[in-house]
C-alpha cells in the first residue's frame, strides 16, 4: 500500500510541476506581449504613472519603443496649464497616432493633476493595447453621475484669475548674511479672442559683509516693476497688441522706467499647433521715458526715447527631442549705433540608443547701455553688484551628455532611499 502511494505520488509531482509551469509560461506570454511604452516628459511623476498603469512594459530608450508618448505642457487662461499627451506609434503600430489634451485649474494639487494625467494616459493607451493578449484582462467602466446632475454652471469670474505670491530667502554664517524677499500679484484673463495680464512685483536683497569687529559692508538692491500685456487674436497666425511696463531700479540708477510698446505678431504655424511647434516674428516699436537716480554717462536725468525691437521664436518638441530658439534685437531711433543682439538655445536631443546631448545658453551684444551712472562704480558696487556696470556683452551657457545601457525595461518602481537630506558641515 505504501508502495502504491509513493509511486502515485511521483507520477502526480511532475505533472503539478508542468502545470504551474504551463500557468506561469502563460502569464509570462500575455505580459511579453504587453506594449511596449517610452515616457517622454520632464514634467511628470513616472514613478507614480507605473503604478498606476501596470499593462504595459516601461522601456528606457525610445528604440525599442511601439508607443512613443511626448508630454507637453502651456499656460492656460484660467492659471492652471494645459497638458498634451501625444501617442506616436512605432514599428507595427507605425502611423497610428493621436493626441489627447487636458487643462488643469489654478488651484489643482499636484496629487490632482497626477490622477488625471493617469486618465488621460490610460485612454489613449487603449487603441494600442486592444492589438495584444491583454485585451482579455482589461474592462472598460464609464462613470456617469456627472451626466446625470449636471447643471449649467455660469463663471462668477467671467474668467479673471488672480495670483498673490511671496517668498524670502536667508541664509548667513559668522561673518556674513544675506535676506531676500520677492512679491508678485497678477491678474489676468485669457480667452481666445483677447488675452490681458497685469503684474506688480517687488524684489529687496540685502546682503552684510563683516571684515572685521570694527568693520561691515552693506549692500543693498531693490527694485519694483509693473506690467501690462493686451494682445489681440486676428486669426490662426496674426496677432497685435500692446506691452506696457514701469520699473524702478536701484541697480540699473531708474527712479522711474516707463515703456509702451504697440506690437504685431505672425506665426509661421497655426497658434492651435503651439504645443508641438512654434514660430513667431513680433515687432515692436514705441515710446520709453526714464527717470534717473544719477546723472547717466550722457548727462541726463531725464530722456525720451523710441525704439524698434524685433524677435524671432522657434520651439519644436518631436520624440528624437526638442529645440528652443530665439533671436532678437532692438535699437533707438535717434542713434542706430544704440542697439542690443540676444540669443538663447536650448538643445535636448537623443543622439543613437541610450545617448543624448543637451544644451543651453545665451548672450547678448550690448551698445545701448544708455542708464550707466557717470560718476562710475566704486570697487564694493562692482564686487557686490550694487550697480549695473560697461560691458559690450553677456553670456552663459551649460552643455553635456548621458549614455545609458543594459536592461530595455524598468517597470520596477522602488523608492528605498530617495528622500533628499541636508546635511550641514564645514
Amino acid at each position: 500500500m505504501k508502495s502504491y502511494r509513493l509511486h502515485l505520488f511521483f507520477l502526480i509531482l511532475p505533472l503539478a510541476f508542468f502545470l504551474k509551469s504551463y500557468g506561469q509560461n502563460d502569464s509570462t506570454n500575455i505580459r511579453n506581449s504587453a506594449v511596449k511604452v517610452f515616457i517622454d516628459c520632464q514634467i511628470c511623476d513616472e514613478e507614480f504613472i507605473k503604478r498606476k498603469i501596470d499593462f504595459v512594459n516601461y522601456v528606457r530608450d525610445t528604440k525599442e519603443a511601439q508607443v512613443h508618448i511626448l508630454f507637453t505642457r502651456q499656460v492656460a487662461g484660467n492659471g492652471g496649464r494645459e497638458y498634451s499627451f501625444i501617442f506616436i506609434g512605432e514599428k507595427e503600430f507605425t502611423g497610428k497616432n493621436d493626441t489627447l489634451k487636458f487643462v488643469s485649474q489654478a488651484d489643482n494639487t499636484r496629487d490632482e493633476i497626477r490622477d488625471k494625467q493617469v486618465h488621460y494616459l490610460k485612454i489613449g493607451l487603449m487603441p494600442y493595447v486592444s492589438h495584444t493578449k491583454l485585451i482579455d484582462k482589461l474592462t472598460v467602466n464609464y462613470d456617469n453621475t456627472e451626466g446625470k446632475n449636471k447643471e449649467i454652471v455660469k463663471d462668477k469670474w467671467n474668467s479673471w484669475v488672480f495670483s498673490l505670491s511671496s517668498n524670502t530667502w536667508m541664509n548667513g554664517e559668522s561673518s556674513y548674511s544675506s535676506f531676500n524677499l520677492w512679491s508678485n500679484i497678477q491678474v489676468k484673463r485669457v480667452t481666445p479672442e483677447i488675452k490681458q495680464i497685469y503684474r506688480l512685483r517687488n524684489s529687496f536683497a540685502q546682503s552684510v559683509y563683516k571684515i572685521d569687529d570694527s568693520t561691515k559692508i552693506i549692500s543693498i538692491n531693490r527694485s519694483y516693476k509693473g506690467s501690462a500685456l493686451i494682445v489681440k487674436s486676428l486669426n490662426e497666425r496674426w496677432s497685435a497688441g500692446i506691452n506696457i511696463n514701469s520699473g524702478i531700479s536701484t541697480y540699473s540708477n531708474f527712479n522711474l522706467n516707463l515703456r509702451l510698446m504697440p506690437a504685431i505678431e505672425y506665426n509661421i504655424f497655426p497658434y492651435k499647433e503651439s504645443s508641438v511647434k512654434q514660430f513667431t516674428i513680433r515687432l515692436e516699436s514705441g515710446y520709453i521715458y526714464n527717470n534717473y537716480t544719477d546723472t547717466t554717462i550722457y548727462d541726463k536725468l531725464t530722456e525720451n526715447l523710441l525704439q524698434s525691437q524685433l524677435a524671432l521664436a522657434f520651439k519644436i518638441n518631436k520624440k528624437w527631442g526638442s529645440i528652443n530658439t530665439s533671436l532678437s534685437g532692438s535699437d533707438y531711433w535717434h542713434d542706430l549705433t544704440k542697439y542690443d543682439v540676444n540669443l538663447y538655445t536650448s538643445l535636448n536631443i537623443r543622439i543613437i540608443k541610450g545617448l543624448s546631448f543637451r544644451l543651453s545658453g545665451g548672450g547678448s551684444f550690448l551698445r545701448n547701455q544708455l542708464s550707466l551712472r557717470k560718476e562710475g562704480a566704486s570697487y564694493e558696487d562692482i564686487l557686490l553688484r550694487q550697480q549695473q556696470v560697461a560691458t559690450n556683452f553677456n553670456y552663459f551657457m551649460s552643455a553635456g551628455l548621458s549614455y545609458t545601457f543594459g536592461s530595455i525595461y524598468n517597470n520596477v518602481v522602488n523608492p528605498r532611499f530617495d528622500s533628499n537630506v541636508m546635511y550641514f558641515s564645514n
